[in-house]
């Protein structure tokens, strides 16, 4: 059994580590029966990818299970530290028991050790993480300064990311599905009321806004009221536009009116990709274009 002491401000290295070394083995793990074994409330990944689960099963099946599970004893079975998406793909395959090691760890510890090890293997959602570091926080009373060390992040990282907890719910909502992203809440952040928040994000969506764009709204309605910064609306024949010239460029295509002006912008993936979209405009004399930030503006 790995017995792991300290808190919040040492690292997950130091938690396992010093474990390790009482025990004297790095190999330091058992077979525990499946149905023992209960999830952990406080997980800090709340949406496990389906197809990454399913992915893993098939690993599984083949190679096995490479790695243990982290689980902590709880009543007379365990609960789990770090490894679920590990541990659901093994349910599905109807094994009886899975490889675990088993750590001494009080809340703080075990919450520590899960947020690292999601933060190692596969970036958190932003708002996964925000709320992880503040359960974090909550737990152990600690500072944000203690939290930046635990995780090996720098304070400013660990502050950004809590303050897309000022966030209204419904934009958290958002964000934890994938519809807007974390550059997009920072922009959300700069309104000053939550109505305000809560309807640019909606604007963010039903738009495909990119982060560029929402700063830029954000700014015009930080200047000017969120009523008077409403653009006009698109006319039906931009719409039109576009999707014939998506049909015939074969790539995504904005035609929309900035500052006054109206411009087609043309996204293309890299210089072949643009030469083939050149190769495509044949007809005519071709407009001077300037391109910029992998899109050519005419």
């Amino acid at each position: 059994m790995i017995v792991a002491k300290g808190g919040l401000g040492r690292g997950l290295g130091a938690l396992i580590g010093d474990a390790t070394a009482e025990t004297g083995t790095n190999v330091d793990f058992m077979e525990l029966p499946l149905n023992k074994i209960n999830p952990n409330p406080n997980q800090p990944r709340l949406d496990f990818d389906e197809e990454k689960i399913k992915e893993l099963e098939s690993s599984i099946r083949k190679d096995g299970l490479l790695q243990p599970i982290l689980v902590r004893p709880e009543g007379d079975g365990y609960q789990i530290v770090a490894g679920e998406r590990r541990w659901q793909a093994c349910k599905r395959l109807e094994k009886e028991t899975i490889p675990a090691k088993i750590l001494i760890v009080n809340d703080v510890e075990a919450q520590q050790i899960a947020l690292v090890e999601n933060l190692q293997r596969d970036n958190l959602n932003a708002i996964e993480e925000a709320r992880g570091y503040k359960r974090l926080l909550e737990l152990s009373g600690g500072l944000q300064k203690d939290l930046a060390e635990a995780v090996s992040k720098s304070q400013v990282t660990i502050s950004n990311a809590l303050r897309l907890l000022d966030l209204p719910e419904e934009v958290q909502e958002m964000m934890l599905s994938g519809s807007i992203s974390a550059g997009h809440g920072r922009a959300i952040l700069s309104l000053p009321d939550e109505d305000a928040r809560i309807r640019l994000a909606k604007k963010i969506v039903a738009e495909n806004l990119t982060v560029r764009e929402a700063e830029n709204i954000a700014r015009l309605y930080g200047s000017q009221g969120f009523e008077r910064s409403k653009r006009m609306p698109t006319p039906r024949a931009f719409g039109i536009a576009a999707r014939k010239l998506r049909k015939i460029l074969g790539t995504g295509v904005r035609v929309k009116t900035v500052r006054g002006k109206n411009k087609v912008e043309i996204e293309f993936a890299d210089e072949e990709d643009l030469e083939r979209i050149l190769g495509v405009i044949e007809d005519g004399p071709r407009p001077a274009a300037s391109i910029n930030a992998n899109k050519v503006i005419y």
